[in-house]
């Protein structure tokens, strides 16, 4: 995407300025924000505590169990912040509760990352707001036909990660 950027400034199909218009600094700066979040969660101590906590609400599930749990709170989460920012908050959670738990590592990020691209119940997805308009859509639309597609998403993602894992 940087190399399309430059070569449409280059190329003068944009200026410089309509460029630096474009860019949404709010977006850019929030994202900036959260990656050393992330890394201070996994440095303080803060994802192995929450982690701990998890687990003593959910340590006695079988571990499918606590896959699902994660994969839940990785699909709410993107609800309510980006995906990637849920991303970035919840994979060093996600790596110490499968630590605690005795799981891999690798399989549990994987739940986070697949679970936060979750984003059909409501429209705040940038692709689903962009089928909203021009579909005549609303937010129950979304809800009745994202509930269905959010329970198959995560049933298989969650087996066929399993299956890999």
């Amino acid at each position: 995407m940087l190399i399309g950027a430059i070569g449409m400034v280059l190329t003068r199909v944009l200026s410089m300025d309509e460029a630096y218009e474009a860019v949404s600094w709010k977006t850019v700066f929030l994202l900036a924000g959260l990656m050393p979040l992330g890394q201070a969660m996994q440095h303080s101590g803060a994802a192995a505590w929450i982690a701990g906590e998890t687990l003593l609400l959910f340590g006695r599930l079988p571990e499918w169990g606590l896959q699902i749990i994660l994969a839940l709170m990785a699909s709410v989460f993107s609800l309510l912040i980006s995906n990637v920012g849920a991303t970035i908050l919840l994979v060093p959670v996600a790596v110490q509760i499968a630590l605690g738990a005795g799981a891999d590592p690798v399989l549990y990020a994987l739940i986070v990352a697949l679970g936060t691209s979750n984003c059909f119940l409501i429209p705040t997805n940038q692709v689903n707001a962009l089928i909203m308009g021009p579909g005549n859509y609303g937010s129950r639309d979304f809800i009745r036909a994202g509930g269905g597609m959010t329970v198959l998403f995560l049933g298989v993602s969650l087996g066929v990660l399993n299956l890999m894992y």
